[in-house]
């Protein structure tokens, strides 16, 4: 039994591995397939992959309120993520894009306490403003703690900033509502289905990048989603039957590990004041993780 508990835990592991490449992943897709073509592109093969892995509930098993409030959650912050990434004007711009994205564990802690009556201690305060802090200092660049060059940076791309923000607060949300209102149903599958759906609306009623399908965008795509569909299947095992509270802990450090694979994979280094900033978001996060934890 341990045994399972131990292999449970290593997968939900590997769920936060995925995870962290993806903002790289849906950059490279975007860049051959186009932002909204490239996304709509990843949602489907990524919901042919949970179809063939986490499989498919009927409706009816689920709570009505989590389908309506969950389907909505769920898609709005998706699209928000993939064409946050695929909006950004540059590589860097897109890292920096992803680190806003990842405010969302901080702000899940405190809409937890808000709203769900999570018991916490002062650590969340300074949790929350380092969090905040990173974001600042990630924005500001090269130069530190200057809120005109921070939002010269905002202003060239405000959709891009803008639309990961407000999926950070989105994703908050949808963690802090399903928690309540699941009643431990999975409805993974159906969102992804329902995410494909909505960006290839978009992509049909508005105008798009054509999308060119090399060998290599065909690659990324692959990649980008089994990164995505894999790394819901297999966080699903982890929180289930694993060991949460490392898992938990473990996946505060996904802004880093995503900073560095995002870099990687496309090729763009980042100053020391980026990952100044990056480590902040992590600690600060942490910090609201510790908060709830330690009751006393």
């Amino acid at each position: 039994m341990m045994m399972n508990k131990t292999q449970a835990t290593c997968i939900g592991l590997i769920a936060i591995l995925l995870w962290s490449a993806i903002v790289g992943l849906i950059r490279s897709v975007s860049e051959h397939l186009g932002a909204t073509g490239g996304a709509a592109m990843i949602y489907t093969v990524a919901a042919i992959f949970l179809l063939l892995t986490v499989g498919f509930s009927k409706l009816s098993e689920f709570p009505k309120r989590y389908l309506f409030w969950g389907s909505i959650l769920f898609v709005s912050y998706e699209l928000c993520l993939a064409l946050s990434i695929g909006y950004a004007h540059t590589h860097r711009q897109a890292i920096e894009v992803g680190m806003v994205n990842y405010l969302w564990p901080a702000l899940t802690m405190v809409a937890a306490i808000i709203f769900n009556q999570q018991k916490t201690n002062l650590w969340i305060i300074p949790g929350f403003i380092l969090a905040m802090t990173g974001i600042v200092w990630v924005l500001a660049g090269d130069e530190g703690i200057n809120m005109l060059s921070m939002a010269n940076n905002v202003r060239d791309n405000p959709l891009s900033y803008g639309l990961a923000l407000i999926g950070a607060f989105i994703w908050a949300a949808y963690c802090t509502v399903t928690a309540r209102i699941a009643n431990g149903k999975n409805g993974v599958t159906l969102f992804f289905i329902l995410t494909a759906l909505a960006l290839w609306v978009k992509y049909f009623m508005f105008p798009a990048e054509a999308m060119d399908f090399s060998v290599q965008a065909v690659v990324y795509l692959l990649l980008a989603a089994a990164a995505m569909g894999f790394g819901y299947a297999a966080w699903n095992v982890g929180i289930i039957h694993g060991n949460m509270t490392i898992l938990a802990g473990a996946s505060y450090f996904i802004p880093v590990l995503s900073a560095a694979l995002a870099a990687v994979l496309l090729s763009t280094p980042l100053s020391i004041s980026f990952w100044q900033g990056a480590a902040m978001i992590c600690i600060g996060s942490i910090f609201c993780w510790f908060a709830t934890q330690n009751k006393d």
